[in-house]
This record gives structure tokens, sequence and C-alpha cells, in this order.
């Protein structure tokens, strides 16, 4: 075994019998230029490689295969899940891996894993180059289920919280977990082809077997996306019900409302026709019926006027 950093530049790697492990956060030109060199790649390939809008793809060559991933890394601070790209070089006797912003955890765990621990260097890497992508992309697959677990979780919390006591900030929190679930799955959705490509594929440079190791990774993968489905049919219904009951409290409100209004309305006509600088029946300055009535008049054509207009257009 040996583990080696190349001089000046962000690259790490190990060895153990005829496989290299080649580990690259943040990769830079020079990066670049050292796998060039060493590997003699597609030029097209290393280009993707410091680009930072790549989707999910695998490009087949002769004897290596180039596999551009996402996975998804929550940002706590926004509440939102975020893709994090992985980029890999795989041939028959090494694999490269480009973390291009290095909030991989799993991955960055797994590499050191395997760099301080022999019996795991051994385990992981002694066998072949397939062997370990299929334990690298095990590992990053199996990283999703936390936060899918995450997700359901405050899925439940908002089912209770929407259900016992409705409450405008709910409709805040269904907005934000919508958001999340729906970064989420952009992330997961494209990932699905890719992995069966290499499921269905026959590479004989990975010597081994592909449809058992990666028709796993493909199943886990599968599993995630249902689980999304899940969500997404029970968070778009508590949306649907955080609605019917902000309109149910809205009508509550304006039935409470126009009670209100029908218990003043008689005292406010009482008020406002004796608030009239005329002389009527029983006001400081008595005078006659026929103001009052004219009034009354009045008020009953227009209201008449009005009633028979909503009527003609079918508000009543």
């Amino acid at each position: 075994m040996s583990s080696i950093e190349q001089e000046g530049l962000n690259i790490r790697s190990i060895t153990e019998r005829k496989l290299t492990w080649f580990y690259i956060e943040k990769p830079t030109s020079q990066e670049v230029a050292f796998l060039a060199q060493r590997f003699h790649f597609h030029p097209l390939d290393l280009d993707d490689v410091l680009s930072r809008i790549q989707r999910p793809k695998i490009d087949v060559y002769k004897d290596y295969l180039f596999i551009v991933l996402h996975f998804p890394v929550f940002d706590k601070e926004n509440r939102i899940t975020r893709p994090s790209e992985t980029d890999i070089f795989i041939g028959e006797n090494y694999v490269v891996t480009v973390h291009c912003t290095g909030d991989l955890k799993p991955l960055a765990k797994f590499f050191q894993e395997c760099e301080t621990d022999k019996q795991s260097r051994e385990s992981y890497l002694g066998r072949s180059s397939g062997f370990l992508l299929y334990h690298i992309l095990d590992r990053l697959v199996g990283s999703c289920f936390p936060i899918l677990d995450k997700v359901t979780q405050n899925i439940d919390d908002i089912e209770d919280i929407i259900l016992t006591r409705p409450i405008p900030a709910t409709v805040r929190e269904i907005s934000l977990i919508r958001r999340d679930l729906i970064s989420f799955r952009r992330v997961i959705h494209p990932q699905i082809a890719v992995i069966e490509t290499l499921e269905k594929g026959e590479y004989p440079f990975l010597k081994e077997e592909e449809e058992i190791y990666f028709g796993d990774i493909a199943d886990h993968i599968r599993k995630i996306w249902g689980g999304l489905e899940d969500c997404k049919e029970v968070i778009d219904g508590l949306a649907d019900t955080s609605n019917w009951l902000t309109s149910h409290r809205i009508q509550e409100i304006m039935r409470l409302l126009t009670i209100i209004m029908g218990l003043l309305a008689p005292p406010t006509l009482i008020a406002s026709i004796y608030g009239m600088n005329l002389p009527l029946p029983g006001g400081v300055h008595t005078g006659s019926l026929l103001p009052l009535g004219i009034l009354l008049a009045l008020m009953a054509i227009i209201a008449g006027g009005i009633f028979f207009y909503m009527r003609h257009r079918r508000y009543l």
C-alpha cells in the first residue's frame, strides 16, 4: 500500500495491489492537467470536470468510463436540499473521484477509512476497480436515506400540527418542505438512468457482474425515488387540507362579522336618519311626516333597484 499527496496539487491517492484510487476535491486547472498527462482522458471529459453545470451522465470509452453524478446535501441555513457533483473516471486499475464542491462527507469519510484502515483498504481496493466503484456508489446512495427520513419526519410533524391547531405558520412550513422536496427530486431523478446504464452495460475492465452489484444500487435509488413520490403525495394532500382549513376559518370569520353587521345595521340606520339636518317626528325640531316618508321611499327605491339588478345579474 502507498498513500501519496501530489506535490503542489490537491490530489490524494492510495494503492492496494494493482489498483489506485485518486481522490480530488475542488479541482483546478492544475489537477486537470495532471489527469490529462497521467491518463490521457478525453479533453471534453476534462472540461466537464471544471464545469459546475453538468447533468448526470455516463460516457463509455474503450478502456474507461466517465460518470457524472449528483448527490443531495442538505443546506441547514436555507432548509433546502442542494445537489453536489461528483465526477468519476474508472478503468481497469484505477478509480479517480473528483469531488467538485468538497461537501460530500460520505465520500471523504470512505476515502479516509481506506487510507487509514488496512483491513478496509484490502477489502475494498484489493479486488477490482468495479468492486470499489460499487462501494463508493453504495456509500453515496446510502447517505440519501437519512435525508429522506428527515423529510418524512418533517411531513409527519406538520401533519400533527395542521390537524390539531391550524395556524398561519403552517403554511410557511408546508412551503419550505415542498421546496426542499422538489429540489431533492430534481437531484435523484436523473441518477436513475445513469445507474441503470451501469447495471445493464457490459464493461470487461471492471471485472465484476454489473447486473448484480449495480443492480443493487439501482434498487436503492429506485427505493429513494419511491419514497420521494410518497412524500410528494402526502405534502400535496396536506397543502390542500391547509388551504381548506384556511378557507373554512375565513368563512367562519366572515359569518361572525356578518352577524355583527346585521346587529348594528338598525341602530346605524336610525342614527343616520336622525343625524340629518331635517325636522323629523321625534327630533329636536319636530316636523311633519312628509320628509320622513320621502326619505324612506327614496331608500326603498334605491334598495329595490340594487336588489333587482343583482337578481338580473344572477348574483342572488
